[in-house]
């Protein structure tokens, strides 16, 4: 069961083949087996037996609440979640308990969601992990094989996230497979009257086509993401995925978006400005950590900020707060916002010219080994791995990563889907179809005896590659 899709999961519990309570304890047992990952902050063991336990009464009633009835799902910890502590993985927040559900966590258990638990993430969401700002839905899905969407901004409630760059930031949704993410997606989108920039319209759940046809489909290929340090197997996965689609019929051309290159440079500008205005909250006076430092107020704040912030976090508020200075306010963020002005303008003119969908990479190439990745501090880091995703994020365009080869170390490569404002059932629909072509290996984690043993095992050998 734990290899099935959501669907597949949840016509299994409606038939009675496995029971909620059953399926909650596999994965208990598999995040216990998988501790030494670090993948979970809080695990609700008895709380999430116990919602499986009114999950498998609701279905021996015959009143299933919905296709996510008794599905187990795990919510990053910069979201909100009533009398469970929300860290955001830091040391400011750190016993903090929400007095209310984030609007997406709400809405999930609402549908009798089964929660199993808060999941790790770099400390308040500044770097390759977290909520979509920049790319930590697709990067992060891309590393493991997974599918990760980010929607169009505005299509999701932030009502709940604690908020990293409030102009970019979406709720991600990482699934195994397309289908899962459309039906996730379902749930969730939608206005929300507690967050005034969720789109007005209503949301009608939607079921993907099966896309047999797609000779009227025209596919994207922006010659300037074939950017400085693409590795030479992801740059020879996004050629094989342009001619499968060639030879399917579709309409394959290469597309300019000339002012991407600027663009990783204005999203830090961008990311560090809000970042600093978000951050000011945390002083120490209303929630979070406080210091025993009582000499002053000031030294109090100062204090507070010190213990509770990592480097990075301090980092980025020291360089937020320099861009919004009066004297630099002009020359850093307003310039930013009008090169962001023109990345956005630069996909409307090619989605104009009869463009329905752009074809990326996600990241420069696989995972980087653990000893490799930190020979480097966080901001380098950081830029390399937002450089190819973080322009649908200021664009506010959905992109969705789908898992499509293994590299020569047998790791997972992705590729990046963009769409059209408010399209995510095209894009989902050619995704599915890419997705069926491609026929990614299932990666499963098998049973881990040691610590240093490998524990990622393959089902097959990947056939695209």
């Amino acid at each position: 069961m734990l290899r099935a899709s959501l669907r597949e999961v949840s016509a299994a519990l409606k038939e009675g083949r496995v029971s909620p309570t059953e399926l909650c304890r596999r994965c208990l047992s598999l995040i216990k087996s998988t501790k030494f990952l670090n993948a979970y902050i809080t695990v609700l063991e008895e709380a999430a037996l116990k919602q499986a336990e009114e999950s498998e009464k609701r279905y021996s009633r015959g009143q299933p609440l919905g296709v996510l009835d008794g599905i187990p799902i795990a919510v990053k910890d910069n979201f909100n979640t009533a009398g469970i502590e929300t860290t955001c993985a830091s040391n400011m927040l750190k016993g903090y308990v929400s007095p209310y559900n984030a609007t997406v966590v709400q809405k999930l258990m609402d549908q009798g969601a089964v929660l199993l638990g808060k999941t790790n993430l770099d400390e308040f969401a500044m770097g390759a992990l977290g909520s979509d700002t920049g790319g930590s839905t697709r990067n992060p899905a891309a590393h493991c094989g997974l599918v990760g969407l980010k929607p169009t901004y505005g299509l999701i409630s932030r009502h709940g996230l604690i908020p990293l760059v409030n102009s970019m930031d979406v709720p991600g949704i990482l699934t195994r497979c397309v289908d899962d993410a459309a039906v996730v997606l379902g749930s969730l989108a939608g206005h929300d009257p507690k967050d005034s920039t969720t789109i007005q319209d209503s949301f009608k759940p939607f079921e993907l086509p099966n896309l047999t046809d797609i000779s009227k489909l025209s596919i994207g290929i922006p010659k300037e993401y074939h950017a400085p340090g693409l590795s030479s197997e992801i740059l020879a996965v996004w050629s094989k995925a342009a001619d499968l689609f060639k030879s399917a019929g579709a309409k394959v051309i290469e597309v300019s978006l000339p002012h991407t290159r600027y663009s990783i440079v204005c999203y830090h500008v961008l990311c560090a400005a809000e970042v600093a205005s978000n951050m000011a909250r945390f002083d120490g006076l209303e929630y979070g950590h406080r210091s025993d430092m009582n000499k002053s107020t000031e030294s109090m704040y100062a204090a507070t900020r010190r213990e509770g912030f990592n480097d990075v976090v301090r980092g980025r508020i020291l360089s937020g707060n320099y861009f919004l200075l009066k004297q630099n306010y002009e020359n850093y963020f307003i310039k930013a916002q009008k090169v962001r002005r023109l990345i956005a303008n630069d996909f409307v003119k090619v989605f104009r010219s009869g463009v329905d969908i752009l074809l990326t990479p996600t990241t420069l190439s696989d995972a980087v080994p653990y000893m490799e990745f930190i020979k480097e501090d966080n901001r380098t880091r950081s830029a390399q791995d937002d450089i190819l995703t973080q322009a649908a994020n200021m664009a506010g365009l959905p992109a969705i990563n789908v898992p499509t080869a293994l590299s020569e170390r047998g790791l997972p490569v992705g590729l990046q889907f963009i769409g059209r404002s408010f399209q995510e059932k095209q894009l989902l629909t050619v995704a599915r179809w890419f997705e069926k072509q491609v026929k990614f290996p299932m990666i499963q984690l098998e049973v881990v005896k040691r610590h240093d043993h490998d524990v990622v095992q393959h089902q097959k050998s990947a056939s695209f590659s």
